[in-house]
C-alpha cells in the first residue's frame, strides 16, 4: 500500500482550519419583525439539524477528495522481470568515525556518511537494471537491505542509514557478509563495493581471509578509503552560541589492507578524498560485464483512487439534493 502523491494529505490538515473560519465569519441568517408578537406561536420549535447534517456530508466529500488526489495504490502482487545488470553489494561503514566533516556536497560541509548516501543514490537511480544488496557495518556487520530490483525499497532503507551506537571496524566482516549475499546469484558478474574511514580493528574474520574467499566465488571486491588526507574536521560538540565545535582527527586509513583485497579479486583500490574521486568508481563499474537474470519483483500498482473518488461525489451530489429538496432553506 502506498500513496502516489502524499503530499495532496496535508489539504486534510486544512479542512479543520477553513471550518473554524467559516464558522468565525459567516452570519447566520434572520428575518427582522416589527413585533416579537407576530411569531409567539413558534418560538417554542426547536432548532433543525438539517444544517448540520448537509455540512457534514461537505467536509467528508471534500476529505475524500484529497485521499482521491493522493492517489493510494496497492501491489497487485509478484512477478517474475528479467534484467540485464551487474549484482552489486555495497558495503558501508557506519563507525562514529565517519562522522568527520571533510567533505563537500552542493557548496556545503557535510560528513562521509551523508556524502557516501548521496553518490550512492545517484548510482542506484542510474541503473534501473542492476540487483543491488546493501551491508553496513561498524563493530559488527549488519544487511540493511537483500539483493533485490526493487530499488524503492533501497532507497528507502539508504535513506535511514546512520551511524551504529558500537566500538570498532569490522572490514573482514563485512566483506564476508557481502560476499555471501551474492554467492547463491546466478550471473556471471558480482561485485562488491567496500567503503571504510579506518582499520580493520574488530569482528571474528580477517579481511585478507574473506578476500580468498571473494576470489574463489568469483566476486570483484572494489575498496574505498573514504577521508582527506592528514587530518579530518570531527564535530565534538557546540559552543553557548549553537554553532558546531570542530576537532582535528588523524586520518587513519589502512590503504594496504583495502589494496590487497581488490588486487586479490581482480578490483581496483580507490581513495576517495573528494567527491569526485568517490564517484569516479561507479563510472568503471559500468563497463564492467554484464548478464541477464530473472527476479520477482511488484510489476504493477493497482490504482484505489476511485474508492475515495466514487464515494465523494455521491456524498456531494447527495448533499445538493437534500439541500435544494428536503431541506431547501427559504431564500
Amino acid at each position: 500500500m502506498r500513496f502516489e502523491s502524499p503530499w495532496w494529505l496535508l489539504g486534510l490538515l486544512l479542512l479543520p482550519v477553513v471550518a473554524w473560519l467559516r464558522r468565525r465569519w459567516t452570519r447566520e441568517a434572520t428575518f427582522v419583525y416589527s413585533s416579537v408578537g407576530l411569531v409567539k406561536g413558534i418560538t417554542s420549535l426547536s432548532r433543525s439539524r438539517a444544517g448540520m447534517v448537509l455540512r457534514g456530508l461537505r467536509w467528508v466529500s471534500m476529505a475524500l477528495v484529497f485521499v482521491a488526489l493522493a492517489r493510494p495504490q496497492s501491489g497487485e502482487g509478484k512477478a517474475p522481470v528479467r534484467a540485464s545488470g551487474v549484482d552489486i553489494a555495497v558495503a558501508v561503514d557506519l563507525s562514529g568515525s565517519m562522522l568527520a566533516e571533510d567533505f563537500e556536497l552542493n557548496g556545503e560541509r557535510v560528513n562521509r556518511i551523508a556524502i557516501a548516501k548521496d553518490v550512492l543514490r545517484s548510482f542506484i537511480e542510474q541503473r534501473p537494471s542492476d540487483r543491488f544488496g546493501l551491508v553496513v557495518f561498524a563493530g559488527r556487520a549488519y544487511i540493511a537491505a537483500p539483493p533485490t530490483l526493487d530499488h524503492d525499497f533501497l532507497l528507502r532503507n539508504l535513506t535511514r542509514l546512520d551511524t551504529l551506537n558500537e566500538q570498532g571496524t569490522a572490514i573482514g566482516s563485512a566483506l564476508s557478509t557481502a560476499v555471501n549475499r551474492l554467492r547463491d546469484l546466478p550471473s556471471k558478474s558480482r561485485i562488491v563495493v567496500l567503503m571504510t574511514d579506518g582499520q580493520n580493528n574488530s569482528g571474528n574474520i580477517p579481511p585478507l581471509t574473506a578476500a580468498d574467499a571473494a576470489k574463489a566465488l568469483s566476486v570483484k571486491v572494489y575498496t574505498i578509503g573514504v577521508g582527506t588526507r592528514g587530518t579530518a574536521p570531527t564535530p565534538v560538540g557546540y559552543d553557548p552560541f549553537g554553532r558546531k565545535v570542530y576537532r582535528q582527527v588523524p586520518v587513519d586509513i589502512d590503504e594496504d589492507t583495502l589494496t590487497q583485497i581488490a588486487e586479490r579479486t581482480g578490483g581496483k583500490y580507490y581513495r576517495a578524498d573528494t567527491t569526485k574521486t568517490l564517484r569516479s568508481i561507479y563510472a568503471e563499474i559500468d563497463r564492467l560485464e554484464k548478464t541477464e537474470m530473472e527476479t520477482a519483483k511488484y510489476a504493477s500498482w493497482e490504482e484505489l483512487m476511485g474508492y475515495a473518488a466514487v464515494p465523494a461525489v455521491v456524498l456531494l451530489v447527495l448533499e445538493m439534493l437534500l439541500a435544494n429538496t428536503v431541506w431547501r432553506k427559504l431564500p
